[in-house]
């Protein structure tokens, strides 16, 4: 990281701080730029570098996960915007419904509605998939049915879990073909709850190519937020839905495999198998 950017760490730590504290503050640049004795392309910059968001987007994560914690805390709607710094309710739903993933309603019930999925047997255990009806919202690998139906109820406590293996067989289909290495390029419609940064490093990863890795300061300065390394680590920890987005391609500084939700066998599995198939295929 460049020492004009060292320097500016403490000054963007103090500007998250306030923002986080004060969810109404005008988060302008200009304002913010004042408080920072910097002009606002200049905050601009070194923001998002250190940061890895502009302050536009730490904001709005802050009033983001402001409003979950006073939906889960059992607050109404009306009352958890008001208090997260939303405006209006307009202002909410416009801002709050691509991040939750769902209505405001939705999540302080505990989620989405309903959660359709479908498990079945691969070389790597079983696999469960879950979706919405606007998209696939959680994968997961274990070694049974009950691991994986828990792995949903603790992702979505207080929606109705619906076994639907017709209804997903198409998509099921399409992810044990991935997972057997017989469809590299694997395109399934998301639908997953994200902070600002959260989101940045999935679609990164989404971005990795197959058969290749990448360290997770690789990934941080990816998103171009170089000094995160441990919150892309942190992202890649809290992905719902292995294997489509790919964490497993991310490793650590020295080319070790580490922490694996699923299991360090399944990712060193999943990682030999993707190389080889790219290395056939002229990819690698």
């Amino acid at each position: 990281m460049p020492d004009a950017d060292v320097d500016a760490v403490p000054i963007v730590a103090e500007l998250c701080a306030f923002l986080r504290a004060h969810p109404d503050a005008p988060a302008t640049l200009a304002a913010l730029g004042r408080r920072a004795g910097m002009s606002p392309a200049h905050l601009q910059r070194v923001f998002k570098r250190v940061a890895g968001v502009s302050p536009r987007q730490f904001a709005a994560a802050c009033r983001l996960d402001r409003l979950k914690a006073n939906l889960k805390e059992g607050e109404t709607v009306t009352t958890a915007l008001h208090a997260a710094g939303y405006g209006s309710p307009s202002r909410l739903y416009e801002a709050a419904g691509d991040s939750l993933g769902m209505t405001p309603g939705q999540y302080r019930a505990g989620g989405p509605a309903v959660v359709r999925y479908a498990t079945a047997e691969c070389d790597l255990g079983r696999v469960v998939l879950g979706a919405t009806a606007r998209g696939v919202c959680a994968v997961g690998l274990a070694d049974t049915d009950g691991e994986l139906v828990a792995f949903l109820a603790a992702e979505f406590p207080a929606a109705k879990l619906d076994p639907d293996p017709a209804g997903l067989g198409g998509w099921l289909a399409d992810l044990l073909r991935h997972l057997a290495g017989k469809l590299p390029h694997l395109d399934l419609p998301l639908d997953v709850r994200a902070t600002a940064f959260q989101r940045r490093v999935w679609e990164e990863l989404r971005r990795i190519p197959y058969g290749q890795i990448r360290t997770y300061a690789e990934v941080a300065a990816a998103v171009g937020a170089p000094a995160t390394v441990r919150a892309a680590a942190r992202a890649c920890a809290t992905n719902p839905a292995a294997v489509v987005i790919p964490c497993h391609r991310v490793v650590g500084s020295d080319g070790k495999l580490t922490g694996y939700r699923w299991g360090i066998g399944r990712k060193r599995t999943l990682l030999d198998r993707e190389r080889a198939g790219a290395e056939s295929s002229g990819q690698g």
